[in-house]
């Protein structure tokens, strides 16, 4: 029985925001793969998209005013042109609101009813009695019933990391309007993940892949499995079979993206897509390590459910930090691969060779621009550059070209074990190993050509020091050969300078040990440009400079000791009249019974509420500031309220007027 062909795909980037330093983490080692098993002989197709569903695209399109189509559109066409700019390059790049993505998820949830694998229960939903809607996913927030931790709808982001069913999370809040969010009852669609737990046990065991990607989705089943909620209420996104209400979660549609991307390669090809994933197959699934779960335990499950192969292997990255920092957009931890990076005409190989050098692919990556220039200079110009500029330097001046003689079996022996230790770290996903045994290589090299000395032994031998340039081409010619799936673009100029006119990538790296054969070549030139210590410092300045920022907006709320807390006195406090104070189109003059006396207190809230919808409310209070008089009418306490829509803090439960909060 023949191979099957191997199918790599990689975690879909989400269409709501610009590619970053974290993204790269994924996509830079599988195209290094992707490269490298083409080059030694196998069949590979190389597929990604975007995902576009999901309620942060619906709320980030919200904010600017656009579409969730527009949105989509915009952030597909920058992650399509941005990894192409640092060289990674798919055979297709799809969209999962694509026609062909909806109709594949359709018929595959529809594998799944047929299958008995889906069932609908009611659902105890969140639902905003102000926006009238319900609250799916990241819509609302509120406190993770697992851990007690503030969390997202969808996912206790802040703490246990636990996936949030529709009605699990507590205290909901509604993220639009801050409104505190009532249950109630909606009629949703299950998948029965918890039917597969005698399935994933033995497929986790026998899956290729990271260890870190099996060890924690075993844990995971062996724990607990929960059936999941597989339909959300929302307008954008795949329509669930038979509702027009309700769509299917992204976490449904998304990972089906891979199928479709892969349909619609075909179709350009020619070809059949189901050799790719019906039955046995060689998919492997290159991701971050923040969606182990969904790539090793549901959709695994789902395929097995429709009657699709599984997937070969699962690939799953460490974290990225940034100067010891957990990384974090908000808080200014962030590199952005345009604006940071390529924008500033930094070449892309160095940053595809930092990302699969610095850490094992499993482990956390922490990103440092100080870091990053001694590792460019010290490693990549000091002794893969140095090597190569220093043999084609002499090369080019003492023999006008690559000189004859034949290459010492020593040195194809080198070559050799080198070959033999990289394939054996990329079958295992060993990136950092394949590229230390390169530079290992490239350190030989340098060692080789300075212990042998041919700028000395041509002067008495010159026969002996066309030997030991010889013997450093076919050096050069192995490194530019198994260092091209790293340094596409650096190989491909050290091929040319080599004097070869066709595409280093069209090579198999076989051919590092055929012997380089004699010609001229072209005057050489440094392969690797030095990263200076003023542009090292320039771009760490820059980002100190946005966390700097970042830290300046979170400390519009300063921190505070207990003791200071103390000194506030804050009540409950029931609202016993309101009217509009005169002349003002925001304000209202509330009359509130906080348990021992009665306060006149003045609030901006006249365009959120009316008058007669604030008595009978029970508020929190703030008691002990000093009086002010606002437009002319005294005001005695504050009443609290978030977000810009003046939600009022209210208590849950009922209390009688001036209760002291502690």
């Amino acid at each position: 029985m023949s191979t099957p062909p191997l199918l790599v795909t990689c975690g879909l980037p989400y269409t709501n925001g610009p590619c970053h330093l974290g993204h790269l983490r994924t996509y830079v080692p599988a195209d290094m793969y992707v490269r490298y098993m083409r080059r030694a002989g196998e069949q590979v197709v190389f597929v990604c998209g975007s995902d576009n569903h999901g309620t942060p695209i619906v709320v980030s399109a919200e904010q600017a005013g656009v579409s969730p189509r527009e949105l989509s559109e915009k952030y597909h066409g920058h992650f399509d042109a941005t990894f192409k700019r640092m060289g990674v390059n798919f055979d297709h790049f799809g969209m999962t609101d694509n026609p062909t993505n909806h109709k594949r998820t359709t018929a595959i949830v529809e594998s799944l009813i047929k299958n008995g694998y889906v069932y609908k229960q009611i659902v105890h939903q969140a639902f905003c009695t102000r926006c009238k809607r319900f609250l799916p996913d990241r819509y609302v927030e509120g406190i993770c019933p697992h851990c007690g931790t503030p969390a997202r709808g969808d996912e206790c982001d802040q703490g246990c990391g636990k996936h949030l069913e529709p009605g699990e999370i507590k205290e909901p809040v509604c993220k639009v309007c801050s409104t505190k969010a009532e249950f109630r009852d909606q009629e949703h669609y299950f998948f029965k993940l918890s039917s597969f737990k005698d399935f994933l046990l033995p497929y986790l065991d026998s899956v290729k892949g990271t260890t870190n990607a099996k060890n924690y989705a075993i844990g995971w089943i062996k724990e607990e499995l929960h059936d999941w909620c597989i339909t959300r209420t929302l307008d954008w996104g795949v329509k669930f079979p038979g509702r027009d209400d309700l769509v299917v979660y992204v976490w449904v549609d998304a990972p089906i993206g891979y199928i479709s991307f892969t349909e619609e390669w075909a179709n350009k090809e020619g070809t059949d897509w189901k050799q790719y994933w019906c039955s046995t197959n060689r998919v492997t699934h290159f991701i971050g390590g923040d969606i182990i779960y969904h790539h090793c335990i549901f959709w695994p499950a789902l395929l097995k459910g429709a009657g699709y192969g599984v997937p070969y292997a699962i690939v799953a990255s460490g974290m990225v930090k940034v100067d010891d920092h957990k990384f974090s957009k908000s808080r200014g931890y962030v590199v952005w691969t345009n604006e940071d990076y390529l924008d500033k005409g930094l070449p892309a190989d160095y940053l595809r060779y930092y990302l699969l050098s610095y850490t094992n692919h499993t482990k956390e990556l922490n990103f440092s621009w100080k870091v990053f220039g001694e590792r460019i200079n010290n490693e990549v110009v000091n002794i893969f550059g140095n090597f190569v500029y220093r043999t084609l330097f002499f090369a080019h001046k003492e023999f006008c070209g690559i000189p004859e003689g034949a290459v010492d079996p020593a040195i194809t022996a080198e070559i050799e074990k080198t070959q033999k230790n990289v394939d054996i770290f990329m079958q295992d996903y060993e990136f950092k190993g394949a590229v230390d045994a390169v530079m290992s290589l490239a350190a030989f090299g340098n060692a080789y050509i300075q212990s042998n000395a041919p700028w000395k032994l041509i002067k008495t031998d010159r026969t002996a020091a066309s030997n030991v340039i010889k013997n450093c081409i076919q050096l050069v010619k192995a490194l530019a050969l198994i260092i091209e799936p790293v340094m596409p673009e650096k190989a491909q100029e050290c091929w040319a300078m080599l004097g070869y006119s066709d595409a280093i990538a069209s090579h198999p790296i076989s051919e590092a040990v055929k012997e380089v054969r004699t010609a001229g070549i072209p005057a050489p030139k440094p392969l690797f440009a030095k990263m200076e210590d003023t542009q090292v410092s320039e771009l760490d300045n820059l980002l100190q400079k946005r966390v700097t920022e970042a830290n300046k907006k979170m400390e519009k709320n300063p921190i505070i000791t207990i003791e200071e807390f103390q000194k506030l006195e804050i009540k409950t406090g029931r609202i016993l009249a309101a009217e509009p104070v005169p002349k003002s189109n925001k304000l209202l003059k509330l009359q509130v019974d906080i348990g021992n006396e009665k306060r006149q207190i003045v609030v901006g809230m006249q365009q959120f509420y009316k008058p007669e919808e604030m008595v009978g409310k029970d508020v929190v209070i703030v008691t002990n500031l000093a009086p002010v008089k606002i437009f002319g009418v005294e005001s005695n306490g504050m009443i609290l309220a978030a977000g810009d829509a003046a939600s009022l803090l209210v208590p849950l439960k009922p209390v009688e007027p001036g209760t002291k909060i502690r």
